[in-house]
């Protein structure tokens, strides 16, 4: 089979159209290679077409209607893109629950939804899913919620909590398909159309309560191919996906991509730098984006010697300001051929800006590149990005006010990060707007001063707030992690800030920390350092 041109996704605008198609393109080739420790699942893109159709089947079995809403709370696993392909195979709208969600939280999901179904990881890491999910509704999910079914993915033994709604393993939902069934989910799948909403992904509640963001099928789909196609996907290449599912970097930068280009899904569940650099060292993975702390944690791995990571030839990242020597060290010491920075929100899909492959190392060390096809940047106010296109969500759930003061009317879309555009078209991102503290009257931007910081030797990663300070209104703090083995001291850190910013941009406290509180997409929660 020959590489498919990215224009030969054009004619795709769901995600069930996607599937198929990848079955009839590479039906043999591996879709899935999901290797996590204990197990080896590898599938073709005709069995994952298989998998999806019978998981359709058997939630249609069981009532869930066209446009009806299902919560997936799990880990990265085949089981998950089975079952949110299976959801809006048969017509439904997928809702990711963040794996880091207590029971409540999730509960709260499930009811602002009104989901007819929930998908839920049984036993794992310690932690029994449907128990807290059971708990947190007082012991009546029944009572407590529109929920007519719970289907279990039997991770670290199962969970066999009681409840008070019918609770299926994965693979008995499944069993339940008959010809009759199946061929319902195919006209359901058949019915799905562009403007049908594929999914409403909560956002990471940086600034607040989170939204859920409501998209739809052509606008997911016009993201994953605009990044596929950015990155030169093809059927050949191997994806290893360390981003969660639940996230768009993971779920719409991720499987879907595959989906559209044929390259094969390499899931991760649990991240860590040394089952990392061992997947890509066994599945030859040629694909690896993620936010900038895994690249640090991997170049800083004290065992990266031992793994042979010459099969990479693809990284993207961004999720948050990326330090410019992390940039350099992913090229230089890992030697990829390509490194792309990008820029995006869940309101946008994902996907705002990007570098190319053939931007020089200083333009994707130093900017998040231009606007996506289909995509426009400006900017706005006080230096705040706008950006309006095809990649814009249909607004917040049940949330018209917040939805009017984020997309105008003139459908710009206000991204509360405060940017600058050069002569060529390429973004640079200064900072959060709700980030910037004033210093004496001055304008202090963080990411600037966390720059700086990190070319010090020794800094791993910092984080730069504004602090309350009566005579100055508020000062700069410096929360630091430092590498293992480094003897950098306070005062090291405030010279090196004397040497390299101007008086009123340097942080007049520094506090060494072991790690962040961060959200999914891998963004340091500043509110929780406040």
């Amino acid at each position: 089979m020959t590489d498919r041109p990215a224009a030969a996704t054009r004619d795709v605008e769901t995600t069930a159209a996607a599937l198929r198609r990848a079955a009839e393109l590479w039906p043999d080739r591996e879709a899935i290679a999901d290797v996590q420790p204990g197990q080896d699942t590898r599938w073709t893109w005709s069995q994952l077409l298989d998998e999806v159709r019978r998981f359709a089947a058997g939630l249609i079995t069981r009532g869930v209607g066209h446009g009806d809403r299902v919560v997936i709370w799990a880990p990265n696993t085949r089981h998950w893109i089975v079952a949110a392909l299976g959801v809006q195979y048969a017509g439904g709208t997928v809702v990711p629950a963040n794996t880091r969600y207590t029971g409540s939280e999730t509960l709260e999901l499930v009811q602002r939804t009104n989901a007819s179904a929930a998908v839920v990881a049984g036993a794992f890491l310690g932690a029994e899913r449907i128990a807290e999910l059971t708990s947190a509704a007082g012991g009546s999910l029944a009572g407590a919620t529109t929920l007519r079914i719970l289907v279990r993915i039997p991770l670290d033994g199962g969970d066999t909590a009681a409840t008070d709604i019918d609770v299926l393993d994965l693979t008995d939902l499944q069993s339940l398909a008959t010809e009759s069934t199946l061929a319902d989910a195919d006209t359901r799948a058949d019915a799905v159309t562009g403007e049908d909403v594929a999914d409403i992904l909560f956002t990471s509640g940086t600034t607040g309560k989170s939204k859920g963001v409501v998209a739809l099928h052509r606008q997911t789909v016009a993201g994953a191919r605009a990044w596929g196609s950015n990155g030169g996907l093809t059927e050949r290449d191997r994806y290893l996906i360390v981003n969660p599912f639940f996230h768009s970097f993971g779920y719409k930068a991720g499987f879907l991509v595959c989906t559209l280009f044929g390259a094969t899904i390499i899931p991760l569940a649990v991240y860590s730098p040394t089952e990392t650099m061992r997947l890509i060292q066994q599945e030859r993975a040629s694909v690896l984006p993620g936010a900038p702390t895994i690249f640090q944690t991997i170049l800083d791995a004290p065992d990266r010697s031992r793994f042979d990571l010459s099969s990479l030839r693809l990284a993207v990242t961004g999720a948050s300001v990326v330090p410019v020597v992390l940039v350099e060290r992913m090229q230089s010491d890992l030697g990829l051929e390509t490194v792309l920075t990008a820029y995006g929100q869940t309101e946008t899909m994902g996907f705002i800006t990007t570098t190319t492959a053939d931007d020089d190392d200083v333009t994707v060390a130093t900017t998040c590149g231009r606007a996506y096809p289909g995509m426009e940047i400006r900017i706005g106010d006080k230096g705040e990005i706008l950006t309006r296109g095809e990649m814009v969500m249909q607004g917040y759930l049940d949330d018209p006010e917040n939805t009017a003061d984020t997309i105008d009317p003139d459908g710009w879309l206000h991204t509360g990060d405060v940017g600058e555009i050069d002569s060529h078209g390429n973004l640079r991102i200064t900072d959060r707007l709700k980030d910037m503290y004033i210093t004496g009257g001055f304008n202090v931007y963080p990411a600037e001063v966390e720059q700086t910081l990190a070319r010090l030797d020794g800094v791993v990663e910092t984080a730069v707030i504004g602090v309350p300070d009566d005579r100055m209104g508020e000062v700069g703090k410096a929360f630091v992690v430092l590498r293992d083995g480094s003897s950098l001291t306070e005062e090291d850190v405030l010279g090196f800030c004397r040497e390299h910013l101007a008086n009123f941009k340097r942080p007049r406290a520094v506090e060494f920390v072991e790690s962040f509180p961060r959200n999914a997409s891998g963004k340091i929660l500043k509110t929780d350092l406040r």
